[in-house]
């Protein structure tokens, strides 16, 4: 029996991380108005439904022995002071890490476990962030004018858990304090 599987190839720009070939899941506003802070200025940008974020996903078979990945692009916004970012997720298998390499852009890497340990990395170009196993992560967008553009990779089986995030929120958030990013407790946080 022949068990040998075709490589897969995938395109991506390592200027804007888009893919010729592959279509992104997009999140905009009105899907994510309830996990910013501001629930006012979240409505209102959600009339305009403004892009927040989306990402490529290479199509990699969702089992164990294989490494997903992609690129996932956040655009420079604010909701209110709080920056533009992901939904964020745990792993639906917790145990399973993921990494992060920042191509281009800026912005940080929120991070927490079901215990309540929080951790937080800066991403700029040419840095790479190792988000361990049983810790959910979002990245957040603290340039003004630049998108922050991520390559990702995980191990195929190990699921997203985006409802957890949903129901709960993040226990910190990113702000702009003074022209510049600080973590805050998130006054939503749902224990």
């Amino acid at each position: 029996m022949n068990t040998t599987r075709p490589a897969i190839v995938t395109d991506f720009s390592l200027v804007d991380g888009l893919s010729q070939t592959k279509t992104p899941l997009r999140r905009t506003i009105s899907a994510m108005a309830d996990m910013y802070a501001d629930w006012e200025a979240a409505r209102r940008l959600a009339e305009e439904d403004v892009l927040v974020y989306e990402f490529f996903d290479a199509g990699v078979p969702e089992s164990s022995g294989e490494v997903a990945y992609g690129t996932s692009i956040v655009y420079p916004g604010k909701v209110g002071d709080e920056y533009f970012m992901t939904k964020g997720h745990f792993h639906s298998v917790l145990d399973t890490a993921e990494i992060y390499y920042c191509l281009r852009g800026r912005g940080i890497m929120m991070m927490e476990n079901p215990e309540g340990d929080v951790q937080w990395e800066e991403l700029t170009p040419g840095t790479a962030v190792y988000v361990p196993g049983r810790y959910a992560h979002r990245s957040i967008n603290t340039s003004p004018d630049e998108q922050l553009i991520t390559f990702f990779a995980f191990p195929g089986h190990a699921g997203h858990d985006y409802g957890t995030i949903e129901s709960k929120g993040f226990r910190k958030i990113v702000v702009e304090r003074d022209g510049a990013p600080a973590v805050l407790d998130n006054p939503r946080w749902a224990q």
